[in-house]
């Protein structure tokens, strides 16, 4: 029997090179704008724009994407499911997007930038371009074209930071500089930072004709009766992805519609820079998820498919509280890459931190839903999330600012994680090692707790070094408790 543990982590890493590679470069990117934009509000409205393509992103995607993983590993007839998925993302699309573009002065006045419809226009032809690859890039998936879908991701993400350099630092230095050349007539002020949505914009136009041709070699046919089973599977995922959505990106549309207008679009531009310390955890995750998914379908019929995923659930809890007690064991040397202005909000990176750790693991626990049909639990599930945000932020971001934001973040997914893991030992009961899961994640919190004693040190050089010897020090713990176990998988899995 083949190591399905090692085949997944195989995958990871192939997703990662194509996920988390170009991810952590973006990421950095969006961090560099702090020192390009040193003005935290001059960055409100890239926080807030990107936001919004994530909630659209949804309804745009209707969890069909979910529903295509689905039914193409239970079908012989993979063309056909392939290409009904197609034809109802390709009219939806058409129309939503018609939609946003129509109305994309009302909604900029909307959204307090009366001045700025392009940036409408824009976000709404990235989600349509992201909505018509998205099943494309699923099919590379599903066929275990890692490699291929590595290379897609880069390339977009080559030809987004071309573009955003050519514009918001060639041009806008040409500008600022009083030239009067080709580079500063490229620039206008008025744009500014949405320069950065008119760069992936051109960066997905780019990816579709390099995709051109997953469009063509079969019979588009659309099966009526196949489209309505797919339908009536996806449609909680939609619910589930909005209610997602309110917990992962909500706070930063109404942070500033809740605060005192002198202060609001200062306070969304320092917490969407700090939100960016949890990268690390929050891109692991994305590429674990996208390894993640196709390989639990594909497992399901194992009858070692559920110490698979007891394994999995084990390794990434230690994992990901591993990159929890790396990331602030050195905060010092992490803020560097934010400009000073927005370090007053790096308070909420261990929250945020750790908020995403719970995802992830409710991530790993979501699949028992997924496995069975049962989809509208997890919509049920994400809607509780989704109150509690909202509850916390509507009651706590008036007088603690971004702050509420991320407790309310970390209280939705904590809760989520929770109720899914006793939902799941009902439905679908996976005996998980909770004592070890348990220990190492509290291990990394007790370090870090450890580590607040003496943050006040004004040698930092020092404090970087006492911090990460309990960084070696949790490593050796995993080496002498877990190490032997993890080499002995393959037999673990054949007992």
């Amino acid at each position: 029997m083949s190591n399905p543990l090692k085949k997944l982590a195989g995958q990871t890493v192939i997703y990662g090179l194509g996920s988390i590679m170009p991810r952590i470069v973006n990421y950095l990117f969006s961090l560099a704008l702090t020192f390009i934009f040193k003005v935290p509000s001059d960055l409100a409205s890239n926080t807030e724009f990107y936001a919004y393509i994530s909630f659209v992103n949804i309804i745009f995607t209707y969890g069909m994407e979910t529903a295509f993983f689905n039914f193409v590993s239970k079908s012989d007839e993979k063309d056909k499911v392939y290409s009904t998925a197609l034809i109802s993302i390709f009219s939806t699309t058409f129309i939503f997007t018609l939609l946003l573009c129509l109305f994309s002065q009302s909604l900029a006045n909307l959204t307090d930038y009366p001045m700025n419809r392009g940036y409408v226009i824009w976000c709404a032809l990235i989600v349509a371009t992201d909505t018509i690859m998205a099943l494309p890039l699923a099919r590379m998936r599903s066929n275990n074209q890692a490699k291929r879908f590595a290379l897609m991701r880069i390339i977009n993400l080559t030809v987004y930071l071309l573009v955003s350099i050519f514009y918001l630092v060639f041009c806008k230095n040409a500008y600022e500089n009083g030239e009067t050349g080709f580079l500063a007539t490229c620039y206008d002020p008025n744009v500014g930072v949405g320069y950065a949505f008119l760069a992936q914009l051109v960066a997905n136009l780019f990816s579709m004709l390099l995709i051109a041709k997953d469009f063509t070699g079969f019979a588009y046919v659309f099966d009526k009766d196949l489209w309505k089973q797919m339908i009536s599977y996806a449609w909680p995922l939609l619910f589930l992805g909005l209610a997602g959505m309110v917990n992962e990106t909500f706070d930063r549309i109404i942070l500033k519609y809740l605060l005192p207008e002198d202060i609001a679009k200062t306070e969304l531009g320092i917490y969407g820079a700090c939100y960016k310390i949890a990268i690390l955890m929050t891109i692991f995750i994305t590429a674990f998820r996208y390894a993640a998914e196709p390989f639990f379908f594909s497992q399901v019929a194992d009858k070692n498919s559920k110490k698979v995923n007891a394994l999995v659930m084990k390794y990434f809890v230690i994992f990901c509280s591993f990159l929890f007690l790396v990331t602030m064991m050195n905060i010092d040397i992490v803020k560097l890459a934010i400009y000073k202005d927005y370090h007053s909000g790096l308070g909420v990176a261990p929250i945020l931190l750790l908020a995403n750790l719970f995802l992830g693991v409710y991530f790993n626990l979501s699949i028992w839903y997924k496995l069975t049909g049962q989809t509208r639990y997890g919509a049920i599930i994400t809607i509780i999330g989704a109150v509690i945000t909202l509850a916390i932020n509507f009651g706590f971001i008036g007088k603690y600012g971004y702050m509420a934001c991320a407790w309310a973040t970390f209280a939705a997914y904590g809760c989520m994680m929770v109720i899914s893991y006793f939902l799941g030992q009902k439905h679908y009961p996976v005996k998980y090692n909770l004592r070890s899961m348990l220990f190492f994640f509290f291990a990394a919190l007790a370090f870090y707790m450890i580590s607040l004693t003496y943050s006040s040190m004004e040698n930092i050089i020092l404090k970087v070094v006492l911090n990460n010897l309990f960084v070696i020090l949790f490593a050796w713990l995993f080496y002498k408790l877990e190490f032997s176990n993890l080499k002995n998988i393959k037999q673990h899995l054949q007992s």
